[in-house]
């Protein structure tokens, strides 16, 4: 039943684009798979119902992309019916693990894709498609990775170090923030150019080296968790990819190879510490007290009833880092968040 919902989401807006308004990415998708994991399928059917005002059609394309000249439409968001199509074309012709493995290196300098959104969608079709294959989340791996591919956008490169490496709360404190932020994300991660701390932070990618990339991925997406307690009142949404980014590359690592894994590590610090400059506040506020009368379900709960999918993804990952240390203080964390990103 759980599976044959999801499934039946994915259906309903498979015919909607992956932006709305020219820039807007549609959140459908992410929050419906992340409802149905967490055991909220019976609420799917409604919050989408809430959420159809926000739909727009799939866009048409211009003209096929040859298989071997993607290079230049790469990152060309006019071109997003293009890619859609293109992407349709390779599922249709490949086992979906090589269309990833192939893909997936040419798509991850372009990480930051979407405000992240690229790197976030592919990685729920991940965890969907990992847990059961069918026609409806192939095809949605095949929409994450289409607007990936155009809206592609890599950042300022780090430096060739080396660097030390530190755990990863102390790496996101030293993350130094953009001068101006009063513009989109675009021309904020386009300031980390200037940044003359940014080629180090971007290269001490946190963690220790004798830990295997999972854990060390792990660590980033809690510590990021963990900081929009105390900093996610400057911008509630975006600071939640900080956290949302990483956890979608973590949920990739099974279907790549172990090859894949040392650069997907790199490219996920970089987006969580570019997410960072870019919206994290200069002084931090006290952590909401721990609660003793709250659980994840009522928070998803409460989440779900805002309509905000940032709120859906974001106790999606709480869930996530309160599975592997179970601290009752990210529900508190999380009940907070939601309170922001409702009122943002």
């Amino acid at each position: 039943m759980t599976s044959s919902i999801l499934d039946e989401a994915y259906e309903r807006v498979r015919h909607t684009g992956p932006e709305r308004n020219g820039w807007l990415s549609n959140h459908a998708p992410m929050a419906v798979e992340a409802l149905v994991h967490r055991g909220h399928e019976q609420a799917v059917h409604r919050w989408i119902d809430g959420y159809a005002d926000r739909l727009e059609e799939r866009p048409r394309g211009i003209r096929p992309i040859p298989g071997d000249e993607w290079r230049d439409p790469l990152g060309d968001p006019v071109r997003t019916g293009d890619w859609l199509n293109y992407f349709d074309r390779e599922l249709a012709g490949e086992p979906w693990r090589e269309v990833l493995v192939r893909w997936w290196p040419r798509l991850l300098p372009g990480i930051a894709a979407g405000a992240t959104h690229g790197v976030i969608r592919v990685g729920h079709a991940m965890r969907a498609l990992l847990d059961e294959e069918t026609q409806p989340r192939v095809a949605e791996l095949g929409q994450g990775l289409a607007y990936w591919a155009a809206r592609w956008q890599p950042l300022a490169r780090p430096g060739a170090g080396p660097y030390p490496t530190t755990d990863a709360r102390s790496a996101l404190d030293a993350v130094p923030r953009v001068p101006d932020q009063r513009s989109g994300i675009r021309a904020r991660l386009a300031q980390l150019a200037d940044l003359t701390q940014w080629p180090s932070v971007a290269g001490a990618v946190p963690g220790n080296d004798s830990d295997d990339v999972p854990t060390r991925l792990a660590g980033i997406v809690d510590a990021a968790v963990v900081r929009h307690g105390t900093h996610g009142y400057a911008s509630p949404v975006m600071l939640v990819h900080a956290a949302t980014a990483p956890n979608a590359v973590l949920r990739a690592l099974p279907a790549l190879p172990q090859t894949l894994w040392a650069p997907s590590l790199a490219a996920a610090w970089a987006a969580t510490a570019a997410v960072t400059a870019a919206y994290a506040p200069a002084e931090a506020r006290r952590a909401p007290p721990a609660g003793t009368d709250l659980s994840l379900d009522e928070v998803m709960r409460r989440a779900t009833d805002t309509g905000d999918a940032h709120a859906i993804k974001f106790v999606d990952a709480v869930s996530d880092t309160y599975t592997r240390s179970g601290d009752p203080a990210l529900l508190a964390i999380a009940a907070q968040s939601v309170e922001q990103i409702a009122t943002d």
